[in-house]
Order: structure tokens, then sequence, then C-alpha cells
């Protein structure tokens, strides 16, 4: 299944309730897994970016649809870009 990654930054209202973070977390979890989508890992950082998210989906839309939902929340905004394994960027190159 198609794996994305998400570097998450908070926006002013989330770093104001900054607290809450792990309990937003924990709902979004909730949601993506009843939009089909299975959240791999969250883990919050220290340096340029404030989280990263690791989600599993079948199709684009459904990735796209969950991190929109993420975003409308008003709490982070997000950088996303799709993963592959060795296995499957070898087939992507043709080897």
């Amino acid at each position: 299944m198609p794996k994305y990654i998400s570097l998450l930054t908070f926006t002013e209202t989330g770093a104001r309730a900054i607290k809450k973070s792990t309990k937003r977390a924990h709902a979004f979890d909730n949601a993506a897994k009843k939009a089909g989508v299975t959240i791999v890992g969250q883990y919050w950082t220290v340096g340029d970016y404030d989280g990263v998210l690791i989600l599993e989906a079948a199709k684009p839309e459904d990735a796209l649809h969950c991190l929109a939902e993420l975003v409308s929340a008003g709490n982070v905004t997000t950088k996303t870009a799709q993963l592959f394994t060795d296995a499957e960027f070898d087939a992507i190159l043709g080897h």
C-alpha cells in the first residue's frame, strides 16, 4: 500500500494549544482509520519541523482527504511526499 510522509509545522493556533497536541493526534488516528487510511506513526520533533506523520492509503485521494481534514482544523500545516521502498524504487527505474 502506498506510504506518505508529512512534515508538520504548528500554526499560531496549534502552538497556543500545544498541550492538546497528543489528544488531537489520537483523534486524527481515529478519523483516518474511519476513512480507510492507516497511520503508521506520528512523531513530535525538534528542529525545522514540529512533527512527522507517516501514513498508508490505498489511493492518493484518500491520503489527500485525511491531510486536508487535518490542515483545515487550523493547528498545523503540512509538506507531504510519497515514500518508496527500495524494491518499489527499482521497479520505477526499470531494474
